[in-house]
């Protein structure tokens, strides 16, 4: 028997982990900050530019069977969900470090 997630489930579960990360690993709570949100509205636009660049000319395809079906600029749905875990990790642990820099 063969275990296989789709891209849905995979990153349901991205988001669900980095989210816990965010709130309970590094303690940042950065989904309630201004500085998140503004820092996401600036990446979004190039994620979204990225996306449709990339869907548009075939370098990255789907396998329509491992998504939802909703697309935005040419990609799945699940990349801007995939997306916004990404940059909530990376800045998550970004603040940690600074974090633990500056308090030493």
């Amino acid at each position: 028997m063969r275990f296989e997630l789709t891209y849905t489930q995979i990153t349901v579960y991205a988001l669900i982990i980095t989210i816990f990360f965010d709130m309970f690993i590094t303690r940042n709570s950065l989904l309630s900050t201004m500085r998140f949100w503004f820092s996401y509205s600036i990446i979004l636009p190039f994620q979204l530019l990225t996306n449709w660049w990339l869907t548009s000319r075939e370098i990255v395809t789907y396998n329509p069977d491992s998504i939802m079906g909703l697309r935005v600029a040419g990609a799945p749905f699940e990349d801007l969900i995939f997306g916004f875990a990404m940059v909530l990790a990376v800045m998550s642990m970004w603040e940690a470090l600074v974090g633990r820099k500056n308090s030493a």
